[in-house]
């Protein structure tokens, strides 16, 4: 594949060597370019500040947060529809700054099952003049179910790691042709699912990125479905082990108390999860059942969230559990009536094969080993898959939210363990950083805005690791910046100064 992907980018540069990107015509040309497999549907020059993404059907992507798309510089869209199989339709964009090009291209992920493609991940990169990527994955939908797939292999696969593939092979033709050279240095930034992307990258193209940022990455994926469904199990199973918001937010707040101030600092959240031992039995309802205290069945909930998936038969932990501190989040895969529906219909369409299955009726001994066969050769991504991504000099950056309510913050941390015991993995290619108090790719309790970006940019193009990466809160709330430390270390209190200054603050293991 890499032969022939050399082949085309040259042939594209001897067709259009000598470009002058700023001009619409230049950018109008692409429309005639040929690509394999590929329609070239759009090719314009959208002026700074007009750009408006296209209505949806199914409302923005999922978990998409606000975007304004008047930052915007003047830019060449290109949309175009790639069909490696029959039954292949996969969508694409590709954004190329008009003027001020960086050399440099970043590829954007998906949330749960994509079905749209993410306008507003693109625009970041844009507007810093990165030449940026998206697609659909294939298919069209809220992201909410896996009907898609159902009788559609090709598409499953589309899904699984074909498509952002094809996206970027066929994002670099384009940049290639309409700046007259390829970018000398290509990212993937991306969170949840998009995360899983990034690393399924690594795994089965690791030709494609030269550094990836994988936030809260989706991954094994089909364990994640497992997991939501045991989540959802534990609280649904029965009306009496039901959590209402109001009980879930006094068991954060017993967390907090509990563990907060175990740091040195009490600042609303812990940070060092790991190290800090909680049981929900601390707010055991002495009498009436109210609001502020949980039943005996609603501890059992509760131990059964953070202890993870456990098989009935043996007793033994089959995958992570949520880390207390999550609760906030994590009550949204246990308000029923059913399990949070991205994994049910993971069970229902491509599981069991069946509209009526039930989520009780799951034999989390026997079950297990189906659910995971049914998908984990396409959606997975094995952690010692990787050492060929590392031999050519790629650089990993993994982040996750210690208070992540809908992917246990453990996934990740055992996935990092995993590919640095493996072969080409060190500390100058692979590096974890977890966010304390921080949800699912952002919000929560603690500082979450971090320049993922700039810092998978700065680490492959200088090749010095990071050793910290700060972290702030968006404007709104109180100001605060935290260093995030690369795992297993975590931040400490120097003992002078501010405590919402990241300055003030040293990276170092547990004592």
């Amino acid at each position: 594949m890499r032969g022939f992907t050399r082949f085309w980018l040259t042939a594209l540069l001897l067709c259009f060597a000598g470009t002058a990107p700023a001009h619409a015509a230049d950018c109008a040309k692409l429309a005639s370019l040929m690509l394999p497999d590929t329609k070239i549907t759009r090719a314009e020059l959208v002026a700074a500040g007009t750009f408006e993404p296209p209505p949806s059907p199914f409302g923005p992507p999922l978990g998409a947060p606000p975007v304004s798309f008047k930052p915007l510089p003047a830019f060449c869209r290109v949309s175009a529809t790639i069909s490696p199989t029959p039954d292949s339709q996969i969508a694409i964009e590709v954004w190329m700054p008009a003027e001020h090009w960086n050399g440099k291209f970043v590829g954007t992920g998906n949330g749960v099952w994509a079905g749209q493609i993410g306008y507003g991940a693109m625009a970041d990169p844009l507007t810093r003049f990165y030449a940026v990527a998206a697609t659909d994955t294939g298919h069209a939908g809220t992201g909410f179910d896996s009907h898609f797939a159902i009788g559609h292999p090709d598409k499953l696969v589309d899904f699984g790691y074909r498509a952002v593939h094809e996206m970027t092979v066929k994002a670099k033709m384009l940049i290639a042709a309409y700046y007259g050279e390829g970018p000398k240095l290509s990212l993937w930034v991306s969170c949840s699912t998009g995360g899983r992307q990034g690393l399924m990258e690594a795994f089965r193209y690791p030709q494609d990125y030269d550094g990836i940022s994988a936030m809260a990455p989706a991954n094994p994926m089909t364990a994640l479905m497992i997991q939501t469904v045991w989540t959802g199990y534990a609280a649904l199973k029965d009306p009496q082990a039901a959590l209402t918001p109001a009980k879930l937010e006094a068991l954060h707040k017993a967390y907090l108390s509990a563990c907060d101030a175990k740091d040195g600092v009490t600042d609303g959240f812990s940070s060092d999860p790991e190290r800090c031992r909680f049981d929900p039995a601390v707010l055991r309802c002495k009498g009436k059942d109210g609001s502020d205290c949980l039943t005996a069945a609603q501890i059992a909930t509760m131990r059964a969230v953070y202890g993870g998936v456990k098989n009935p038969r043996t007793g033994a932990r089959i995958f992570a559990g949520f880390p207390p501190g999550s609760e906030q989040q994590v009550g949204l895969l246990m308000m029923g009536p059913a399990p949070f529906p991205v994994a049910t219909t993971y069970m229902q369409d491509l599981v069991f094969k069946d509209p009526k299955w039930d989520f009780r009726s799951f034999d989390f001994d026997r079950d297990t080993v189906r659910a995971r066969d049914a998908g984990s050769d396409v959606l997975d991504v094995p952690p010692l898959g990787l050492a060929p991504f590392f031999a050519r000099g790629g650089k990993l950056l993994l982040s996750h939210g210690w208070s992540d309510g809908l992917i246990p913050a453990f996934n990740t941390i055992a996935f990092y363990k995993a590919v640095t015991s493996g072969p080409g993995a060190t500390a100058d290619s692979v590096r974890l950083f977890m966010a304390p108090g921080t949800c699912h790719c952002g919000g929560g309790d603690g500082p979450f805005l971090f320049d993922a970006m700039g810092a998978i940019d700065r680490w492959t193009t200088t090749g010095a690791a990071p050793d910290r990466v700060v972290a702030s809160r968006p404007p709104g709330v109180p100001a605060m910046t935290r260093p995030l430390c690369p795992y297993p270390q975590t931040a400490h209190y120097t003992g002078s100064g501010s405590t919402g200054d990241a300055t003030n603050f040293a990276c170092r293991a547990a004592r």
